[in-house]
């Protein structure tokens, strides 16, 4: 009523605030316009992306355009948008280092590094840094930096910092500043920040949100909407495991910021390692990247007989270490990565047809992370066949579901994932039954890992899942609970939004871990406790059931009973499948 009041407000208030403007014969103005993008970018920046931000594509000749249909990663970065009025500013002297506000930035500007101090001797004036906090990092500085021109002003990262400054209580570790008269100064300790090493990422801690803040993210800058609440698993999978990863996805929110021209915010480390990503659409995405990891998995086992094959000239010793490396966690990596360059320069002389071939397939002897990534209507909807047959086949997926519990990109459509009271496209009179509990369908498998999450309700427990799914060696389902503009929410708090949800049980904290089963323990790990605040307090803060409330308010009450009903069973059910005692699974299963 308030929204239309300020409507109805406006519109009356139209003629009484009508003002001619002059209209000068000739330009008046000194204000010069800003190129498109800085003389820095690429020529492929300069020639193609530049000219469609500009809205000149027509212009763009063919024998620009990338020849085999593939497009240069980490354009984003080039498209200052400078949409915020408002940026972070970090107060250095009460920070405690925790990386909260680094791990729940939606467009990675916020970002964190440590290093030797000695490189701050032609540092901007401007720039902060202190005493990194860890003990394995002694003797190193610290510092948060914000990219100014990249941020969108959502201000989640000062909802969530935990520090509150002692002398003035309103102020935290890091707060909203007005963007302009602070911009160039910080567009220049920008450019100083990135140019300092990466972290040795076998050093970084990556157990903990703490220690993983400092990992540089491979998802940056993207174009979803200020606060998206599913961008930031994204950037966290994207430190963990970018460097190797491939990531299928389904059309719906994650391709229109991943992946729509002119510009992707996928990028790419100094090493030219990122993840490679390519869209396919709602119904046959699961297939899609199921066939990444058949095609990924055939060439590792051709790599390997190639090896096989040359092992008098690359030597046995070297031959088994490659085969049998254990690669599962980031040291592993580093080693195989290191025995693949070895290899390379072995067979960089030789001409036989094997050589030739191992050349090419070499990098495949590194373990490559596939990752299927989609939103609810893709998971639950429209590709969960797809979906069912991949966790099916028990082949080596992680599966990422983006939950906003509604169709986000389309309109607000409901989907198999509303819940039930919610209002939405299709269900104006509030979805009438229950969400689809995919997560247990997916459990009775017995072979898929499974977990749900929300980052802003316990973010260690989105790490740990996020590790445990990779290093499994069967298909993996992540339901991520990520808020949404569509919920009727204020964005800037809604990490407290999802802890809420999970408080009032509305929204499940647990992981099923087969490997578990081959030990004789019990797969499931409940990892929230008992509803502790009603499901009205935290459902009526959202629009999207508030909304029945005005409108039919005696159904309202009807349905929240029994909302409230499938949160009491969801919660005992959970509970005690995770009291029972399972019997040993053996080896033959588990193969």
């Amino acid at each position: 009523e308030d929204v239309i009041k300020l409507n109805y407000d406006a519109v009356d208030h139209t003629l009484a605030h009508l003002f001619k403007i002059p209209l000068p014969a000739t330009a008046t103005s000194t204000v010069k316009k800003l190129q498109v993008v800085s003389k820095k970018a690429p020529e492929y920046v300069q020639d193609v992306v530049a000219k469609m931000i500009s809205r000149c594509g027509d212009s763009i000749p063919v024998s620009k355009l990338p020849q085999d249909g593939t497009f240069p990663v980490g354009t984003s970065k080039w498209e200052k948008r400078n949409i915020s009025l408002e940026i972070p500013v970090w107060d250095a002297s009460i920070c405690i280092q925790c990386g909260k506000c680094v791990a729940v930035c939606p467009h990675a500007v916020i970002r964190t590094k440590v290093y030797d101090p000695k490189l701050l001797n032609n540092a901007p004036s401007t720039f902060k840094s202190i005493e990194a906090k860890d003990a394995e990092l002694k003797g190193w500085n610290y510092t948060i930096q914000v990219a100014p021109e990249d941020c969108t002003g959502c201000g989640i990262c000062v909802d969530i910092c935990p520090v509150k400054n002692k002398t003035e209580t309103r102020l935290k570790a890091i707060n909203m500043k007005e963007q302009e008269p602070i911009k160039e100064q910080e567009k220049e300790n920008w450019d100083f920040f990135l140019d300092l090493p990466e972290i040795d990422r076998n050093i970084v801690k990556h157990s903990t949100i703490r220690g993983i803040q400092s990992l540089e993210p491979l998802f940056e800058f993207s174009g979803a909407c200020a606060g998206c609440g599913e961008t930031p698993y994204l950037k966290i999978m994207s430190q963990l495991f970018g460097d190797r990863a491939l990531i299928a996805n389904a059309t719906g929110c994650s391709s229109i910021y991943g992946g729509n021209l002119p510009t992707t915010p996928w990028t790419k480390n100094k090493e030219g390692r990122g993840p490679a990503w390519a869209n396919s659409l709602f119904e046959d995405n699961a297939e899609f990247g199921l066939g990444f990891r058949l095609s990924l998995d055939k060439q590792t086992e051709y790599a390997k007989e190639l090896v096989k094959k040359l092992a008098s000239t690359i030597g046995e010793d070297l031959v088994n270490d490659l085969i049998n490396a254990k690669q599962i966690d980031e040291a592993d990596i580093f080693l195989q990565r290191e025995r693949v360059e070895i290899l390379k320069k072995k067979i960089a002389g030789i001409k036989s047809s094997e050589a030739q071939h191992l050349k090419s397939l070499a990098d495949m002897l590194v373990k490559k992370s596939v990752w299927i990534v989609g939103g609810d209507g893709w998971a639950y909807d429209i590709g969960y066949g797809g979906l069912d047959h991949v966790m099916a086949t028990g082949k080596n997926v992680n599966i990422l579901v983006l939950d906003t519990e509604v169709y986000s990109n389309t309109g607000g459509q409901a989907s198999k994932s509303t819940s039930r009271g919610a209002v939405a496209k299709f269900a104006a009179g509030g979805k009438p039954l229950a969400k689809k509990d995919l997560a247990r369908i997916a459990m009775m498998y017995g072979h898929v890992y499974v977990a749900s999450i929300a980052l802003g309700a316990r973010d260690e427990h989105t790490l740990k899942v996020f590790l445990e799914a990779e290093k499994y060696s069967g298909p993996s389902l992540i339901i991520a609970y990520s808020h949404c503009i569509a919920h009727g929410i204020n964005m800037t708090t809604a990490m407290q939004d999802q802890k809420n949800a999970v408080l009032s049980g509305y929204w499940p904290l647990f992981r099923f871990n087969p490997d578990l089963a081959f030990e004789g323990k019990n797969p499931l790990t409940v990892d929230y406790k008992a509803p502790a605040v009603p499901l009205e307090k935290f459902i009526y803060q959202q629009n999207r059931f508030n909304l029945l409330t005005k409108s039919q308010p005696e159904r309202a009450k009807e349905l929240l009973k029994l909302a409230q009903e499938d949160v009491n069973n969801r919660w005992a059910f959970y509970e005690q499948m995770a009291a029972s005692q399972p019997s040993k699974l053996d080896k033959d299963q588990k193969n």
